[in-house]
């Protein structure tokens, strides 16, 4: 199944083969890559919130309104790489007013700013 990907997209995918379970992740290659002939793109991987579990420095959570089944908390200090072919669904897409909180969560993870 081919699907047509875009930046932004959140997919399900299986980050390591040896997973048992698929997971939301964000499409972070740019859509030149997406559409193009590269067979890999950088992600953001996610993981459902704990209630218990408070969010740390350089996480984000996303729910229902960005493609997601429930809250989901995306790790932005570090970017898998996956295979296309492991994508196999396109859940939805960060919405446009949750990208500019999602720039400034990847930076400041990263130290950009200093």
């Amino acid at each position: 199944m081919k699907l047509d990907l875009r930046q932004w997209d959140v997919v399900k995918v299986r980050i390591n083969p040896q997973d048992r379970d698929e997971h939301p992740a964000i499409i972070l290659s740019p859509n030149e890559i997406t559409g193009g002939r590269a067979d890999r793109l950088n992600v953001l991987y996610g993981t459902t919130k704990r209630p218990a579990v408070a969010l740390l420095p350089g996480q984000i959570l996303l729910d229902e309104a960005d493609g997601c089944e429930h809250l989901t908390v995306f790790e932005c200090t570090f970017f898998p790489v996956v295979k296309k072919e492991a994508i196999r669904a396109r859940l939805g897409k960060v919405s446009p007013n949750r990208r500019r909180p999602l720039h400034q969560t990847i930076a400041a993870a990263l130290r950009l700013f200093q």
